[in-house]
Formats: structure tokens, sequence, C-alpha cells
């Protein structure tokens, strides 16, 4: 966990009261929530969601990692952001109105996307990955960072009226690679989404993230959460660790999971 306090005050305990009601919870995991920081990558649709209810839920610290200014075609489903806002910074809009809606909430913000460059610093900063990322060259860095690092990752992904989630870690499910071992052909940034489906899949990922850090419920390692909302079909993969996965395989070699810290 990061070194954020984790006592919780007496304006924290009316705030979360209700959800320290909760069976296999309680004040023990409000406190684990406190102290812990979660790195998300993108905070549109998907991330947006995702930061807005672990903010809610008190998590300490949020990191936020997300390039460009509002256009109109991201008001959708971008929740975080405001028709004034538009042609302004996106990230800087979400941590001002994550900032207004809990002022315990500590926020780095980057206005860049994730890349070779600055995922290592970032991961760094976070005990616990969400990524809500569009683009398979982001998600591999961050995947593989995570397992290097052997940080949890919660996956989210959607399109169209499907979605996904699922959460790995190393050591404990198969990574990114082992289901995605190249990049998917003709695969682009933008493609058809309803906000309603980015904001369940991002609720789910939230709750993902939750479980992890407060130790609550059972966390989707080596499964995959999917569902078509066409339907409402819901179901659980299992998933497979690839023999030949050279991100698994790096992630458990003892040089490398040295050199990690």
């Amino acid at each position: 966990m990061s070194e954020l306090t984790t006592e919780l005050n007496h304006v924290e305990r009316e705030t979360y009261e209700w959800q320290m009601w909760v069976e296999g919870f309680g004040e023990e995991g409000q406190k684990r929530l406190k102290g812990a920081s979660v790195l998300i990558s993108r905070i549109g649709g998907l991330g947006g969601v995702v930061a807005y209810e672990l903010a809610a839920a008190g998590v300490g610290k949020l990191v936020l990692a997300h390039a460009g200014n509002l256009k109109p075609s991201d008001l959708n489903r971008q929740l975080l952001m405001s028709h004034a806002g538009l042609g302004t910074s996106r990230v800087l809009q979400a941590a001002e109105r994550l900032k207004a809606f809990n002022p315990r909430l500590e926020i780095v913000t980057l206005e860049e996307n994730v890349n070779e460059g600055n995922v290592s610093a970032l991961v760094s900063q976070a005990d616990l990955i969400v990524d809500c990322a569009p683009l398979f060259e982001e998600r591999y860095a961050l995947n593989a960072e995570a397992m290097r690092k052997k940080k949890p990752i919660v996956e989210c992904a959607m399109y169209e009226l499907e979605g996904q989630v699922t959460t790995m870690q190393s050591g404990k499910s198969p990574c990114l690679r082992c289901l995605h071992p190249n990049l998917p052909k003709a695969w682009k940034r933008e493609f058809p989404v309803f906000g309603a489906v980015a904001g369940m899949i991002g609720c789910l990922g939230a709750m993902e993230a939750i479980k992890v850090l407060s130790g609550i419920g059972q966390p989707l390692w080596g499964e995959m959460l999917s569902c078509d909302l066409r339907s409402m079909a819901f179901r659980k993969l299992r998933l497979k660790q690839r023999a030949t996965c050279p991100i698994c395989f790096a992630a458990s070699s003892p040089h490398e999971a040295n050199s990690s810290h």
C-alpha cells in the first residue's frame, strides 16, 4: 500500500458509514481504501466512471493519465466533463470535478497518454492500475510494467453493446499478452459505443479495484466477465496462461522480479 494516512476522521466515518456496514468490509476495509493509490489510464467514458466511483468509495489517491482536449463527440459518455469545457484539457476537468466531489482525495494528473517513456513512473505511484485505454499499444505497456512490478491491474474493455472486465497480477492470473499475443488487426481508437455501456463496465471495473484493495469478495483472477447488453447475457470465461508468453515468463524470473524494486 501507499504511505497515505489510513485513520478515518469523523467526516469520513459519516460519509462511508453505509458501505462500512457491508459484511467483510467494515472499518478495516475503509482504511485500506483510504491508504490506497490507483492509476487510471484514460478518464473518458470508462475511466471517468471508474475514477468517480473510486472517489465516492474513499480511495485516498488517484493518478490520472489522459492527453487531449474535450470534443463534442466525447460528451455522450465522458461524465466528468461539461459542455462549458469544450476545447480544454480533459484530465484537468476530471480532476476539478473529482476534487469538488471529494475534497479529501489526492489527485495527480498527467496530460499524456500512457507510453513507454512514462509508464514506469506512473505505475510506481500506484498500488493498483485500472486500464481503460482504447489502444493496445498503451494497454501492452501498462500490462508489461504491472506484471514486472507485480501490481494488480484491472482490465476494462467495451465495443458497441459488449463489455469485458478481468483482473490480473503476476503469479495469480494470465496477463493481457496471453489473451492478445499480437496487435489486433484494423483496431482503432474511435469505435461505436453508448455511454451507458461505458458506465456499466466502469462500475464493474471500480468494484474489482475496491475488492482487490480492501480484501472483500473474490476478484476475477484468471476469469473474465463478458456481457452482451443487446440480450443482457452475462458469462464468466476461464483464462489460460500462454506457455510462451514473454511477459509472464519475464515477470516470474528471479532476476526480473528483483530488478523491479
